[in-house]
């Protein structure tokens, strides 16, 4: 009988069908975008998480969202300002912070040319495109072809002037359409160069590149940038 039984167990055990619980959807880990208080309302997102205001360094991740469910599409090591990251809306011009919050992508630029399977709107720089950053400036926070006449060029990026973290970007919209003085300006998702940013998100050539080839105009993404708690968390966004 001893021996019936356990035969018994053994082919139960190699039945069709049988073999370990498929853990169900609402036992899966919830996605970071699903916890966040707003995406945007597209169907693509990306989030650059610190560890803390004081970090300069942590992840940027790209997500799709699929059939009603977040699903991550890569991630890269990212790098935030040389004096962490600080509330988007109180954020300073100057302090080499990267200002936390929800941000729609107006658009993409470059020194090089854009990267192949790009349908952002992609802007070629060329040795008169400046970002200019002077707050008396009636094109303060605005790409110019030519520096204009109330712009003056220690108040703004020579675009060119930065061979790497300038290859490919993307604009952050943060104080872009109605910009406040002295809030900042000049905020990119950029190539990496030497180290932490004066205030921008930046990781690894091959990353920006794949973020370019994943981003559709037509599903808003959108960049949300935070901590992993506190104030500035970015599940608060």
């Amino acid at each position: 009988m001893r021996t019936l039984l356990a035969l018994g167990a053994v082919l139960l055990c190699l039945a069709p069908g049988a073999g370990p619980a498929q853990a169900s959807p609402a036992d899966l880990p919830v996605p970071l975008p699903a916890r966040m208080a707003d995406t945007g309302g597209g169907s693509q997102l990306i989030t650059a998480v610190a560890p803390d205001t004081a970090a300069t360094t942590g992840t940027v991740t790209w997500w799709d969202r699929r059939d009603g469910r977040w699903v991550r599409a890569g991630s890269a090591p990212a790098r935030f300002g040389a004096n962490g990251l600080a509330e988007g809306s109180v954020r300073r011009q100057g302090t080499s912070t990267t200002p936390t919050g929800l941000y729609d992508l107006p658009y993409a630029f470059g020194i090089r040319p854009a990267p192949a399977g790009t349908r952002y709107p992609y802007v070629r720089a060329t040795e008169d495109s400046w970002w200019c950053q002077d707050n008396a400036s009636r094109a303060y926070n605005r790409w110019v072809e030519g520096l204009p006449p109330d712009c003056r060029p220690t108040e703004a990026e020579h675009l060119t002037a930065y061979g790497t973290a300038y290859a490919h970007a993307l604009v952050i919209g943060f104080n872009y359409a109605r910009p406040v003085r002295m809030r900042g300006a000049g905020i990119f998702l950029h190539v990496n160069g030497r180290g932490a940013t004066a205030g921008c998100v930046s990781v690894p050539a091959d990353a920006l590149r794949a973020i370019l080839a994943w981003a559709d105009p037509d599903r808003s993404p959108h960049i949300a940038v935070g901590t992993r708690g506190g104030p500035t968390a970015v599940v608060r966004y």
